[in-house]
């Protein structure tokens, strides 16, 4: 069975500093068309942070899209000209203030594929030391570090109240490198 649509029209229906959204009209496989609304979004980064003392590293932010407070790995857009380890590199420092001996890329992914094209890397970080020269922090981020024991995460994925998919993802797979003995800082 054939999958790929084939798109007829596409219109630009926003232009923000963010995001973009683009309308298409598309014909199916089987010769209908549909409408598909999809938000355009610039690369982006993860990085999952575990301590010497098996503490994951959390930044506390408020998100308006869910009109309360999350709690997520480090995390952000891949910048124009910027690759993701760069991306990765400036994200540690600008949210954490810390910078990583080593940053290993394991998992690349569409964070939501039904409706954005954003794309993101997701890298371990180890040997965590204090950055010698900060970046300038995002003016319209209140951010706090905040440090939690894989138990405590896992009870908090659990009930719901860690539910950033990236930080689930991490999560999980801390979680599945320590059941097989396995330490993240090699």
């Amino acid at each position: 069975m054939d999958f790929e649509e084939q798109v007829q029209t596409r219109t630009q229906v926003f232009d923000g500093g963010l995001v973009q959204v683009e309308c298409q009209v598309v014909t199916l496989p089987n010769q209908t068309t549909a409408t598909r609304e999809i938000v355009h979004h610039q690369p982006a980064v993860a990085i999952l942070m575990v301590t010497a003392a098996q503490q994951l590293v959390l930044v506390k932010q408020w998100r308006a899209a869910t009109n309360g407070v999350t709690f997520e790995i480090p995390a952000g857009k891949v910048e124009p000209g910027e690759t993701p380890l760069a991306a990765a590199v400036r994200e540690l420092n600008e949210e954490t203030r810390l910078v990583a001996d080593q940053l290993t890329p394991i998992a690349e992914f569409y964070t939501s594929p039904g409706f954005t094209d954003e794309y993101m890397t997701l890298y371990v970080a180890t040997g965590l030391q204090p950055v010698t020269t900060a970046l300038p922090q995002d003016a319209d981020e209140q951010l706090r570090l905040v440090y939690r024991d894989l138990p405590t995460v896992m009870g908090q994925v659990t009930r719901g109240e860690l539910a950033d998919a990236k930080t689930v993802m991490a999560v999980w797979y801390w979680q599945s490198h320590q059941a097989l003995g396995v330490d993240l800082h090699g």
